[in-house]
């Protein structure tokens, strides 16, 4: 079977954890690592310094922090600071932290290896020291009654883009893909309990990016030239949309 197409990004589980108060670090451990080899976290104390998740995750809930994750594209920094955005914007995501210690952003490596039938993952954190954050971030993304506006107008750009295709009668795994779009529900997540406006945000922007990534797959040979530019151009922005919602709804302090 295909990989849910809702799944959440591991730096959105683990940005939910951190600012879950309360939080248990070794329940926050595993539902981030979920099938994964243990994660490994570099730069925590120094540059060459490795260590394990555990370690970084129990040291963060200890105290005051404020965090968010950010999921970067080319052309688009979403807010991270300067001297980790090329990282970041490498890996599609990271963490963002400040704690009485300092401000950190956290970048997943990952490393695939396995069969399709029996893929791993092989992941990495590391950490990079980077100046305030929080307005750079609040600019960029927006709050989390922003976002779930903007992303009831994208809903409706992305299925006009998704029904123009018919991807459904030219792709034989299309049809399968949409329905578990559509089926998919915020109880299967390894998070921390979610308040309606937060789990509605997370769940129609993972929607939001599975109906990109469907309909930016394959023109399908049913649309000519302009009208592919011109869905282009639309979906872009429906998925720009959607990051920044991912963002704003991990954004959290806990005091």
């Amino acid at each position: 079977m295909s990989p849910d197409p809702t799944a959440l990004p591991r730096s959105v589980v683990l940005a939910l954890w951190l600012q879950a108060v309360g939080a248990s670090p070794g329940v926050a451990v595993r539902s981030v690592q979920g099938d994964d080899e243990p994660h490994a976290v570099v730069g925590l104390d120094g540059p060459d310094g490795q260590t394990g998740l555990r370690e970084l995750v129990t040291r963060w809930l200890g105290g005051p922090r404020e965090v968010c994750a950010l999921l970067p594209a080319p052309g688009d920094p979403s807010g991270v600071p300067a001297d980790a955005t090329a990282d970041a914007t490498d890996a599609g995501e990271c963490v963002l932290v400040t704690t009485p210690e300092g401000s950190w952003a956290a970048v997943p490596r990952i490393t695939e290896f396995g069969s399709v039938l029996e893929p791993g993952h092989l992941v990495t954190w590391e950490l990079r020291e980077v100046g305030p954050w929080s307005t750079l971030v609040a600019g960029a993304v927006g709050s989390l009654a922003d976002a779930e506006r903007e992303l009831r107008t994208s809903l409706v750009t992305a299925t006009e883009a998704l029904d123009s295709l018919d991807v459904a009668r030219w792709r034989d795994d299309a049809a399968d893909a949409i329905e578990r779009v559509r089926a998919s529900s915020t109880h299967a997540w390894p998070v921390p309990e979610l308040d309606g406006r937060r789990a509605r945000v997370l769940q129609l922007a993972t929607r939001l990016l599975a109906i990109v990534d469907l309909a930016t797959a394959d023109d399908g040979g049913a649309v000519n030239l302009w009208q592919a530019d011109q869905r282009s151009t639309a979906l872009r922005e429906v998925e720009r949309t959607a990051r920044h919602a991912l963002s704003a709804a991990t954004y959290g302090a806990v005091r």
